[in-house]
């Protein structure tokens, strides 16, 4: 039998113990949060209430659009651009500190 028969076919599919150690983040960019009033506080409650996420989901904030309101934002991660773009407009970019459950 040749051998690329004899040899066990993994392919690029990703195996079960890799997805399993993956994190998955519900992301949402600057441009969504302009809808809320100045000196809120975003936290993924109240992005889960207007419906820019679905609760329940770890959320990343990238820095495509503008923000113009003054706002505390708190989340799992966020990108280097979203951070500088909090910061110009006089807000906070809050880290929210996940408990490991291992």
């Amino acid at each position: 039998m040749p051998l690329q028969r004899r040899v066990p076919k993994r392919g690029f599919r990703r195996l079960q113990k890799n997805q399993a150690r993956r994190e998955e983040f519900a992301v949402v960019n600057l441009k969504a949060l302009s809808e809320f009033p100045d000196g809120a506080t975003v936290d993924p409650a109240a992005m889960a209430e207007r419906g820019l996420i679905r609760p329940g989901f770890k959320v990343k904030i990238l820095g495509d659009g503008e923000l113009k309101t003054k706002l505390i934002v708190r989340a799992e991660a966020f990108s280097a651009s979203a951070r500088e773009k909090i910061a110009q407009a006089g807000g906070a970019a809050e880290l929210i500190e996940q408990v490991a459950s291992e």
